[in-house]
């Protein structure tokens, strides 16, 4: 029972850390050095993000699932709102408008939660601190 309650705590934390974009293993933040553009290791414990090749499609993936639950609770909660008069026609554009920064604002985020999810299915192992030739 006390495994269980150990690995719960662990998944949280892991997914925490990684949907706040710190490193999911140590907490470390400082993964990015511009928006988009991702460290290929974490400074502070070492570990190598791409832990197998085509690792980031995953991410791609959570992007485009957390983007179109946004864009489902948004369109749910207009029409709610504003039912029985749904006003159509320009606020269908702003919307869509506005709807289109979310991939790009969460896109760092999925990055790293897509690696705490990805340490959750595929535990680390040695060989995901080794350098193998990629620059520091």
């Amino acid at each position: 029972m006390d495994q269980i309650h150990q690995l719960e705590n662990k998944t949280g934390r892991l997914l925490w850390r990684g949907f706040t974009k710190a490193c999911p293993l140590c907490g470390n933040r400082k993964l990015f050095r511009r928006w988009v553009h991702m460290v290929d290791r974490c400074s502070k414990c070492g570990l190598r993000f791409e832990r197998i090749e085509g690792h980031w499609i995953g991410a791609v993936g959570m992007n485009t699932i957390f983007s179109f639950v946004v864009l489902v609770f948004g369109l749910a909660t207009f029409f709610l709102i504003t039912y029985p008069n749904v006003p159509m026609g320009s606020w269908v554009f702003i919307f869509a408008g506005v709807y289109g920064f979310v991939p790009l604002i969460f896109y760092p985020n999925s990055k790293t939660l897509w690696t705490a999810i990805d340490i959750l299915m595929r535990p680390v192992v040695e060989e995901d601190f080794q350098n193998e030739g990629i620059p520091e």
